[in-house]
C-alpha cells in the first residue's frame, strides 16, 4: 500500500460526521465547544469574527477572534475536532482579504465589518421572465447569465458594454 493511500485512509477516519456550515473570513460565528471540567462536560459558546480559514483536508482549521473585557482573544478550532458541538453563522461579512490580521490593531468602530448581502441561488429561486426578474434594466442581459468578475476583467466588460450601448 502506498504512503498516499495510508494517509488518505487516516484522514477519512478522522473526518467529522456532521459537516460545518459554510462560512468565510469576515463572518461572525458562534462556536459551541465542549469543555471538560473533571468528569463533567458542558458546552461553552465562543462568539466572534472568523479571521482565518485554513483548508488542508483533515488538518483544516479556522481562527475566531473576539474582544473580551477590552482584550482581544483568538482561538483556533480544528474543523474535524470532536470538541466542537456546532457552529452558528450569525452574520456574513464583506471583506476583500482571506486573512484579517489587520483587525488586531483596530478597536471599536474601526474594527467593524460591513455585512454582505445575501446572494440568492438561481437554481433554487427560478422565476418566470413575466414577473420582471428575467432581465437587468441597466444592461438588458438576463440576470442568470451575469457572471461575477473582478479587477481588470470587470473594467474591461464594463467598457465593452458601454461601447456596445453607444453603438446602438
Amino acid at each position: 500500500m502506498s504512503a498516499q493511500k495510508i494517509l488518505d485512509s487516516i484522514e477519512k477516519q478522522s473526518r467529522r460526521e456532521a459537516s460545518l456550515p459554510e462560512f468565510r473570513p469576515g463572518d461572525s460565528v458562534k462556536v459551541w465547544a465542549k469543555i471538560r471540567e473533571g468528569e463533567k462536560t458542558r458546552l461553552q459558546a465562543f462568539e466572534g469574527v472568523c479571521i482565518r480559514r485554513s483548508r488542508k483536508g483533515a488538518r483544516s482549521t479556522f481562527t475566531v477572534r473576539k474582544i473580551s473585557y477590552g482584550v482581544g482573544v483568538e482561538r483556533i478550532f480544528p474543523d474535524n475536532s470532536p470538541n466542537i458541538d456546532r457552529v452558528e453563522v450569525l452574520a456574513r461579512g464583506k471583506v476583500n482579504q482571506a486573512r484579517l490580521f489587520y483587525l488586531r490593531e483596530l478597536q471599536g468602530k474601526a474594527a467593524r465589518i460591513k455585512e454582505r448581502s445575501q446572494q440568492i441561488d438561481t437554481s433554487e429561486a427560478e422565476t418566470p421572465a413575466s414577473e420582471g426578474n428575467g432581465a437587468d434594466e441597466a444592461s438588458g442581459a438576463p440576470a442568470e447569465a451575469k457572471e461575477k468578475l473582478k479587477g481588470r476583467g470587470k473594467r474591461k466588460k464594463k467598457k465593452e458594454g458601454a461601447a456596445a450601448a453607444a453603438a446602438e
